[in-house]
């Protein structure tokens, strides 16, 4: 329905200036919510910890352009342009790591609210302005920042789903295509088709399977691999026959099973959606971690599966010390398991995203 709904949407509202910096939640060389100390726990399998320093590229290579998921608690039905500790939150946590290998850009948008889905009244929103917003932002950095330069789109959810409509709409079999190293675009359904090759919602755009590959689609949903998506499930799915949902394992572009490098924050299962920014260290359980973030190489894995109308990431928590991090109670996919592992479809994979845009960089600078 929310794809539907984008779809038909159109400008309803006066735009937002981003030439004023104060319209971006992230930019480059500023003390934002994108920029957190983000020195993390190396938690082994074995029950060992190592401190690993994050550091950002003196001068990375190419530049992130990141669209938050949604995350607004703002009382009406689209957000204000003051960003929350919710958005602020979800940008520290989602895309902060990427400053290791990219420019981070990052737009405060009019976005649907968490509060209007929560109240059912998605199909209120204005998602017209939200796209319109997004799309303006895009069309500010290009003008003033980009400069010729290569970059990735990075999406989640509602962010997926509006940069989804920004490719088809602005880079899609147009010369700004050969720019992009990818569009990053978990947590909505980009269709292909079964046969394989080009087509279904990118015409001239495939599905990244090569870490050196350019100009291409990297897109997945997750759900445990022990509750796979029921009939009711709200990502991975295509109701075309010859259709199928893309899944793009980020560890394995092919899309078979590997260990994933998994990053996690703060636990914000304790508070829902909302609270990702936290002092440093926490505890759940018997895990104790002295940092804000842990990261568990190894410890979960994932596969490309097809089951049905549904094709999706379908992930295995391979230690059972993750458990007061990723059980289902903790994450919240036993009460609502039509969304699976749905706010959990970055934190899975950071690691591996982070390295494939590095390897993405690399191939474009080679290549030209």
């Amino acid at each position: 329905m929310l794809l539907a709904l984008l779809a038909a949407a159109t400008a309803t509202a006066a735009p937002v200036d981003y030439r004023d910096d104060a319209s971006w939640l992230c930019r480059p060389r500023r003390a934002d919510a994108c920029a957190p100390d983000a020195t993390r726990t190396v938690m082994a399998r074995d029950g060992g910890m190592r401190t690993e320093r994050v550091v950002p590229a003196r001068a990375p290579k190419a530049d992130c352009f990141y669209v938050y998921p949604t995350a607004s608690l703002d009382p009406g039905d689209n957000s204000d342009m003051v960003p929350g500790i919710e958005e602020r939150g979800q940008a520290a946590s989602q895309v902060a790591a990427f400053a290791q290998v990219c420019r981070i850009f990052a737009p405060v948008y009019r976005q649907v609210t968490l509060t209007a889905l929560r109240a059912g009244r998605m199909a209120s929103g204005d998602w017209g302005m939200a796209y319109g917003d997004v799309r303006g932002a895009f069309a500010n950095y290009l003008a003033r920042d980009n400069d010729g330069r290569p970059f990735v789109l990075i999406g989640h959810s509602q962010g997926s789903a509006l940069l989804k409509r920004l490719v088809a709409d602005e880079i899609d079999g147009k010369p700004l295509a050969k720019r992009m190293l990818s569009a990053i675009l978990p947590g909505t359904t980009v269709l292909v088709p079964k046969a394989g090759g080009i087509g279904g919602d990118f015409k001239t755009l495939p599905l990244c399977r090569e870490a050196t590959q350019t100009g291409c689609i990297v897109t997945w949903a997750s759900y445990r691999d022990t509750a796979p998506p029921p009939a009711n499930g709200l990502f991975g799915k295509s109701n075309d026959p010859a259709m199928a949902a893309g899944c793009t394992n980020p560890a394995k572009l092919d899309g078979g099973a590997t260990a994933l490098d998994a990053v996690f924050g703060f636990p914000w299962w304790r508070k829902g959606f909302v609270q990702y920014v936290a002092p440093a260290g926490w505890a759940a359980g018997d895990m104790s971690v002295p940092t804000r973030i842990a990261r568990n190489p190894g410890l979960v894995s994932g596969e490309c599966m097809t089951r049905g109308p549904f094709t999706y990431l379908a992930v295995h928590v391979a230690d059972a010390g993750l458990a007061p991090v990723m059980g289902p109670a903790m994450v919240g996919d036993a009460a609502y398991p039509e969304w699976g592992l749905h706010v959990m479809d970055v934190h899975l994979v950071q690691g591996d995203l982070v390295r494939l845009v590095a390897a993405e960089a690399d191939a474009w600078a080679a290549g030209r």
